[in-house]
């Protein structure tokens, strides 16, 4: 099933770049260029959802760390 909405999702992002092709100027430290607007909000939206999972991880790796220290504890 998760399959299925992937691939939904994934032809409706695809529809979206499509139908966003319109070019946009684009500065980004210094540099300067011309970009299709759908490969920029693609572009961003991937790097948003890697930030997304590095935070996600730094959390999952505090938690069991933190369960970890008090099974150590409970265990003495």
């Amino acid at each position: 099933m998760s399959t299925v909405i992937g691939l939904v999702l994934l032809v409706l992002l695809i529809i979206f770049i499509a139908q966003n092709q319109a070019i946009v100027p684009l500065q980004y430290f210094g540099w300067n260029g011309s970009v299709s607007l759908g490969l920029t909000l693609f572009i961003s939206a991937v790097a948003g959802g890697l930030v997304i999972a590095v935070v996600a991880v730094a959390r999952i790796i505090q938690l069991r760390s933190t369960a970890a220290a008090q099974r150590k504890k409970l265990n003495r």
